[in-house]
């Protein structure tokens, strides 16, 4: 396919785009979208770390400039792999290189332990007693007193561990 060709299939970059190029875009768009999800991995997609929500928000908007025409569109797509790319060579190198992980995804943070939290933590972190006491109706705990530990993971998600008893063993 020559390049004439390709610009009546999807359209030049310097003129309005009809419904029908936009949407020969949209199709190469969403199969490229999903060509990268199953090649990179679809943690790629899937936990929204900070780093997550970062690269599907560029993500995002290059694929919809390329859809609509306000980009060039090979070089949005070119740029669009290198941004997935990168994000993926991030993601691996975090896994073998605890300083990358911890720059990249930061640390859990801890909020409580024992029944008590602490309200330092929370208010740094912008937790509410509500929040947890949500992901400890999730968690299946009904008194905060049987809340073994709380903590907010760099998913960003509060996870629980609870005493078995209801109350926290105390050190003897």
């Amino acid at each position: 396919m020559n390049i004439h060709n390709l610009d009546i299939l999807i359209g030049d970059d310097s003129q309005i785009l009809t419904w029908w190029q936009m949407s020969v875009r949209g199709l190469i768009i969403f199969a490229y979208g999903l060509a990268l999800i199953r090649v990179f991995g679809r943690r790629a997609f899937g936990k929204q770390t900070p780093l997550d929500i970062v690269v599907a928000i560029i993500i995002g908007s290059n694929l919809s400039r390329a859809l609509t025409g306000n980009a060039a569109f090979v070089p949005t797509i070119v740029a669009t792999g290198v941004v997935v790319l990168s994000f993926w060579l991030l993601a691996r190198a975090a896994v073998a290189f605890r300083m990358v992980e911890r720059v990249i995804k930061g640390d859990p943070l801890p909020l409580g332990c024992g029944g008590r939290l602490d309200a330092r933590a929370m208010l740094r972190a912008g937790v509410s007693s509500r929040d947890i006491e949500e992901a400890a109706r999730r968690s299946g705990i009904a008194k905060l007193e049987q809340v073994g530990e709380v903590t907010l993971e760099t998913s960003g998600k509060i996870s629980i561990v609870s005493t078995r008893s209801g109350r926290y063993p105390t050190a003897g």
